[in-house]
C-alpha cells in the first residue's frame, strides 16, 4: 500500500509540474501584434506603418508584424480587422479610403465607423497629382486644358477601387470638368508605375508615395491638394492655387481597431505610441516620408473619424463615384 501511494504520488506531482511549466510557458511566451495593412505591399499605409512596427513592439513588450490584404479598395483588409477578436493584438493601418469606402460602396460587410476602436492618430498626408513628363504640360491649368481638349480619351491610376487615391482624383476630375477612364491597381506605387511607364496620364498619390519622384525626369508632380503648400513640396501650388478655389483633399493615418477593444488595450497602444512617434528616429523616417506626425487622445481621434465621415460623404457624392 505504501508502495503504491508513493507511485501515485509521484505521478500526481510529476503531472502537476507538468501543468505548471505549461502554463508559465503560456504566460511567458510573446505576445504577436498583427497590424493590417488593406494594400499591398509598397502602399502608404504599408510604408508608413513599416516605420514604426519595431519600435510599437519594444514599447508594449510584443512582436509586431505587418500583414498586407489588398483588394477591393481596402475593404478585404479592413473587414478582417473588423471581424477580428477585440484583444488588441489585430489591429488596422487606416486612413482616408476607410471612410470613403463607406459611401462608395452600396454595401459594406462592416460599419466604417461603427465597427471600429479608435486606438492611435499618427499623422496626416496630402496628396499629389502627377502626370507623364512626356505630356509637355508644365502646370495644373495646362493639364486641365490638355486632358479636356480629348474628353474621355486619356486614363489614370490609382491604388484600386474604393482607394483615397480614386477618389481624390475623381474628386479632382468633377471639380475641373474633366473625364478620365480609371484603371485600378493594387497600391499606389503600381499605380505610379503606371505614370513612369506612360501607360496612364495621371495619378493623385498621396505625399509619401511620390516625394521621390520630385527629381525624376519621367514624371511632373502638378499640383498639391491641400489646403495650402506641403511643407515638404513648398514650390509646388495647391490645388486651390491652380484654378479650382476652395479645393482641398488629404488624409488622416491611424489604428484603428475592432469595435469593443477595452479602455486598457486602448490606452496602452495610444500611449506606446505617443512615445514611439517621439523618438527621433521614427519621426526622421516619417518626416522622409512627407508625414506630418501627430498625435491624439483616443476621444480627439474618435472625433476626427466621425467628422471624416461626413466629409467623405461630401467628396464621394461631388465625384460621383459609386461601386457595387
Amino acid at each position: 500500500m505504501q508502495t503504491c501511494s508513493l507511485k501515485l504520488f509521484l505521478r500526481l506531482g510529476a503531472c502537476a509540474g507538468l501543468l505548471a511549466m505549461s502554463v508559465l510557458s503560456a504566460q511567458g511566451a510573446e505576445r504577436l501584434i498583427k497590424i493590417i495593412v488593406p494594400f499591398g505591399p509598397g502602399a502608404v499605409q504599408d510604408t508608413v506603418a513599416r516605420t514604426f512596427s519595431n519600435e510599437l513592439g519594444h514599447a508594449v513588450g510584443a512582436t509586431v508584424i505587418i500583414e498586407n490584404h489588398a483588394g477591393a479598395g481596402g475593404t478585404i483588409g479592413t473587414q478582417l480587422v473588423a471581424k477580428a477578436a477585440p484583444d488588441g493584438n489585430t489591429l488596422l493601418m487606416a486612413a482616408a479610403s476607410q471612410t470613403l469606402a463607406g459611401h462608395l460602396y452600396e454595401k459594406l460587410p462592416y460599419d466604417p465607423v461603427k465597427d471600429f476602436s479608435t486606438v492611435s492618430l499618427v499623422g496626416y498626408s496630402g496628396y499629389v497629382i502627377a502626370a507623364p513628363s512626356s505630356l509637355g504640360v508644365k502646370d495644373f491649368k495646362e493639364y486641365v486644358a490638355y486632358i479636356k481638349a480629348k474628353p474621355g480619351l486619356y486614363n489614370y491610376a490609382s491604388a484600386g477601387n474604393g482607394s483615397a487615391s480614386h477618389l481624390g482624383m475623381a474628386y479632382v476630375l468633377s471639380r475641373a470638368g474633366l473625364q478620365m477612364q480609371h484603371i485600378p491597381m493594387k497600391a499606389t506605387g503600381d499605380a505610379v508605375n503606371e505614370v513612369l511607364a506612360n501607360r496612364v496620364q495621371g495619378v493623385t498619390g498621396a505625399t509619401i508615395g511620390l516625394i521621390g519622384f520630385r527629381q525624376d525626369a519621367r514624371i511632373k508632380l502638378l499640383a498639391y491638394t491641400g489646403v495650402k503648400r506641403s511643407q515638404f513640396l513648398p514650390e509646388l501650388p495647391t490645388v486651390a492655387e491652380s484654378g479650382l478655389p476652395g479645393f482641398s483633399f488629404d488624409s488622416w493615418m491611424g489604428l484603428l481597431g475592432p469595435a469593443n477593444m477595452s479602455k486598457a488595450q486602448i490606452d496602452q497602444i495610444n500611449n506606446a505610441m505617443i512615445k514611439v512617434l517621439a523618438e527621433p528616429a521614427v519621426q526622421d523616417r516619417l518626416l522622409r516620408l512627407g508625414l506630418e506626425i501627430q498625435t491624439a487622445s483616443t476621444e480627439e481621434f474618435e472625433r476626427i473619424l466621425r467628422q471624416d465621415w461626413i466629409n467623405a460623404g461630401a467628396i464621394v457624392k461631388a465625384s460621383g463615384a459609386k461601386l457595387e
